[in-house]
């Protein structure tokens, strides 16, 4: 992020850390893979099977995904991975997910079943998910042991400085709760402009409105799932008058004020909202900013002011994205 020039001397260059907003579903056996393809908004036909210890990284072996209403707004995304128990195993997909929707999400995917030979659990309270960062060129040296599932997701660049970023699910382990490095974790993850769905945001976004397609969570060459039509009319119609922005604000003193789902005003309109807080995160060593992800109506952006949280609200000033938009 360019207005990052403080970060890249302060910032932990690594560590490992506690994420007590992350969850993680498992869904397996025989049918797991055809049963998922008809669910999902990316494709998971043709993933590596990543078997622990080993770590599964680009997009040959984990991918971002979305869950979607008939309405074609999203209930859930996850970072998935197939991680099977061993070699000769069924298939065991791994969905790292918002934790405080893994049990609902889990619930109405296990609804469609029916008659697969699929088995899909939450497993958010059974395993313990955790974060590990590096600044340095050793995240590829970073190990699990062979009850956990690893995915790496992407990197992530703050002042020309690449962080490399790796989720971790295993029983009965107890990283360090340092609030240092779980505030670092958080800022990155606003910093990557890859959005999480959460409670409060879920149904919110057709999943171009926050970038879904431009950061590959969409495959349009699959087959059907639900919300597809809308998805696919919103791709090629070009009626997306909403995007996923950056932004930060160094007025909130209130930080945890402003959550996912804290609503954005534009000054030239403020009797209706103009978007929505997607993530944020206290910025990792600057007093009172706050890093955002908004989604945000363009129009807004032309002119006049956009304020977080009322009318009267702090205002924001917008970033650079960190990957180039898919024309609609």
């Amino acid at each position: 992020m360019s207005q990052n020039t403080q970060i890249q001397d302060q910032i932990p260059s690594s560590g490992r850390c506690l994420l007590p907003q992350w969850g993680l579903i498992l869904v397996e056996g025989p049918d797991a893979a055809s049963f998922l393809q008809n669910q999902l908004t990316n494709s998971v036909l043709g993933l590596r099977r990543t078997i622990s210890p080993q770590i599964a990284e680009t997009y040959a072996a984990t991918r971002l995904v979305g869950y979607c209403s008939p309405k074609g707004r999203l209930l859930a995304s996850a970072w998935i991975t197939l991680a099977p128990v061993s070699e000769s195993s069924d298939d065991r997909f791994a969905l790292f997910i918002s934790k405080d929707i893994a049990a609902s999400i889990a619930k109405r995917i296990a609804m469609f079943v029916l008659r697969s030979k699929v088995k899909v659990r939450d497993v958010s309270d059974q395993m313990t998910i955790s974060g590990y960062f590096s600044a340095n060129s050793d995240i590829t040296k970073f190990e699990i042991n062979n009850s956990a599932i690893g995915l790496r997701l992407p990197d992530v660049l703050v002042n020309s400085q690449s962080f490399g970023r790796i989720l971790v699910a295993q029983e009965n382990v107890m990283p360090t709760e340092d609030h240092s490095l779980i505030n670092t974790w958080n800022d990155l993850e606003v910093l990557s402009a890859i959005p999480r769905i959460v409670l409060a945001t879920q149904e919110q976004f057709v999943p171009q409105m926050i970038n879904f397609e431009s950061v590959a969570g969409v495959d349009f060459k699959k087959g059907c799932y639900p919300g597809q039509e809308i998805v696919a009319r919103s791709q090629y119609r070009g009626v997306i008058k909403r995007r996923l922005f950056l932004a930060h604000t160094d007025s909130a003193a209130d930080q945890g004020a402003f959550g996912p789902g804290t609503e954005l005003f534009h000054s030239l309109d403020p009797s209706q909202p103009a978007g929505m807080v997607v993530l944020s995160a206290p910025c990792t060593q600057e007093l009172n900013r706050l890093d955002l992800q908004v989604e945000c109506k363009l129009e807004a952006l032309e002119q006049g002011e956009i304020r977080l949280g009322s009318a009267q609200g702090p205002v924001l000033k917008i970033d650079t994205l960190p990957y180039p938009l898919i024309e609609i």
